[in-house]
């Protein structure tokens, strides 16, 4: 690839500039800046997707999806330099940001092996922004900001302190790699198979002329040697059999977990209520966890992508970064709140701000499941009884009655069972759903999928240990240290954290919490069962690439057996819903 700088729409742009890291692998990055010679504060990324491969090319679906949902994000560009999941700098280049992207450690045309967010990227990024700072257009500002993979790497880099990062936007962007990315609950994501081979090792540098062009310059976007896939293999990490061998929370696990605790950077946490399992829970424990003295949470609903080129979001971006990068007094300290919220009713958003998250006044209020499929606030034990469903079926769902009135659920959720299975093991699948007056369920726009229900949690009942320390009332936090197989028929109680929601539900709907052995499917997709592997569900039906159907994690004759729920005296399973009333 060529190194070289030129000046198209009043852009000063630098192609391809190398930062050669410490061990001596030269990455590769593109600059934006303004055509001139002063300093400005840099807004950087670092990821796998290709910083030159354009979103409305490498993702024309989604990009058409956005435009569709929001003319709006045209407005002051032409696209034509916008990479997937990072700033515009059309956009943020006048506002006096330098954009710079980065092609991660074996991606595009950084070289290296490629080994997705693990902690040799994290000091990767740690090097780039020290880099950045030292030159001569650069302030020494540094702030990093991005949706996804470019807000996850902003969690572990912060926990680590870099003297010129001066703030983050993680912008729907997981936390906990194990409990986000590899193993829901203990089971193994298929994420791990569908996106490195879709989305991440056809970008891999070594492609040469197999891969994208830079439209712009002509130039390779994934280096200039094409390798035989063969070859191409030794130079990734395989996320799906590093996640299969590592069935634990073990050292190498925890080595892609950071503590951020350490991190003092200012930081701005947006959410997406319909994210799970991957994106939100990142954005609520790492607003609670984090160290530094500002940080706020911000939560909405729709699309993935869509709220961070909207106007709502990018006013929100630069007037957190003006703040603290610039020192402009934009307002934002004014703020009525930490926490803004997009409240979700089934037909509408509702801003509204508070102090914290959890919300400080939620109620926590436990809905009792019953032996007649009820959900219920009456705490009365039923006399003894139990309910069994196939791993392979629908399972079971409890439902509640009809509001009398509205009533808003706003927060982390958390369920306990009593439960018995048939084989040595159970994976147990929690759907928390809404239904009109005619029984119709009710779904939203997820960050990911078109038909997302209020809420979802998972828990292989072999990793039910909790965390003394961690786990709260109303967010059970599961060690995933050892493994405790099941006795046969012996009842075991079981603390599953189902991930936080917001909804309003209006009088005369209904809540329901579904028990299943297997992955959630919209109704109205008819599927039948999988002749070859009854566990498998299609993609895009409720949970989009987030199923969870691996035969060698999760075999079927193991994992597709009966499971029993067990109610009485000593046995009240509930539902713990955070429930707001009126300030």
């Amino acid at each position: 690839m060529r190194h070289f700088t030129e000046v198209r729409d009043s852009l000063k742009i630098e192609w391809d500039a190398p930062i050669v890291m410490n061990d001596g692998v030269t990455l590769r990055c593109d600059i934006f800046r303004p055509n001139d010679d002063k300093k400005y504060p840099v807004i950087l990324s670092y990821g796998p997707y290709g910083k030159s491969h354009l979103t409305s090319e490498g993702y024309a679906k989604s990009w058409g999806m956005l435009l569709n949902a929001y003319p709006e994000v045209m407005e002051g560009t032409s696209g034509k330099y916008l990479s997937w999941e990072v700033v515009d700098p059309e956009i943020w280049v006048p506002w006096g940001y330098i954009c710079l992207r980065i092609d991660s450690r074996g991606a595009g045309n950084s070289e290296g092996i490629l080994d997705l967010l693990s902690a040799r990227e994290t000091q990767d990024i740690y090097d780039c922004i020290e880099w950045v700072a030292e030159q001569q257009w650069c302030d020494g500002k540094v702030a990093m900001s991005g949706i996804s993979y470019f807000g996850t790497n902003q969690w572990a880099v912060g926990a680590l302190c870099p003297p010129h990062l001066s703030a983050c936007i993680i912008w729907e962007g997981g936390l906990d790699y194990y409990r986000e990315y590899a193993r829901h609950g203990g089971i193994l994501s298929d994420m791990c198979k569908y996106w490195p081979d879709k989305r991440i090792f056809p970008l891999q540098h070594g492609n040469g002329d197999r891969g994208y062009k830079n439209r712009i310059t002509g130039e390779n976007g994934t280096g200039n040697k094409t390798l035989h896939p063969y070859e191409l293999q030794k130079m990734h990490v395989n996320s799906l059999a590093f996640n299969l061998e590592h069935e634990m929370f073990d050292e190498k696990m925890q080595s892609r977990k950071p503590d951020i605790s350490k991190m003092t950077v200012p930081l701005f946490s947006t959410a997406n209520w319909g994210g799970a399992p991957l994106h939100p829970r990142g954005n609520y424990e790492g607003f609670i966890d984090a160290g530094s003295n500002e940080k706020f949470l911000e939560v909405h609903g729709d699309m993935h992508w869509g709220h961070y080129y909207t106007k709502y979001g990018i006013t929100l971006q630069k007037q957190f970064l003006d703040y603290y990068v610039k020192g402009i007094d934009t307002g934002w300290n004014e703020r009525p709140g930490r926490v803004q919220l997009q409240v979700r009713h089934i037909d509408k958003f509702v801003e509204r701000f508070e102090d914290d998250w959890p919300i400080p006044r939620a109620q926590w209020q436990k809905w009792y499941l019953t032996p007649s499929n009820g959900l219920t606030l009456d705490s009365a034990a039923p006399d003894t009884a139990k309910e069994t469903y196939n791993a392979a079926g629908d399972g079971l769902t409890f439902l509640s009655e009809p509001f009398e009135q509205e009533a808003e659920f706003t927060g982390p959720m958390a369920s306990k069972l009593f439960v018995s299975s048939e084989s040595m093991d159970a994976d147990i699948f929690l759907v928390l759903r809404l239904f009109a007056p005619d029984m119709t369920e009710v779904t939203f726009q997820g960050a990911n999928d078109p038909k997302s229900p209020i809420g979802m949690g998972w828990l292989r009942a072999s990793h039910r240990e909790l965390d003394a320390e961690k786990t709260l009332p109303y967010r059970p936090y599961h060690t995933h240290a050892k493994k405790e197989l099941l006795e046969p028929g012996k009842v075991y109680e079981l603390d599953i954290e189902i991930q936080p929601t917001g909804i309003v539900v209006p009088a005369g709907y209904r809540i329901g919490l579904s028990v299943r052995g297997k992955d959630y499917v919209w109704g109205g997709y008819k599927h039948k069962l999988d002749p070859v592997y009854p566990l498998r569900i299609p993609v895009d039906t409720g949970v989009h690439e987030f199923t969870h159907t691996d035969a060698d994690d999760r075999p079927f004759e193991i994992f597709g057996k009966d499971v029993t729920l067990y109610f009485g005296d000593d046995m009240q399973p509930y539902l713990m819903l955070p429930y707001i009333p009126e300030k």
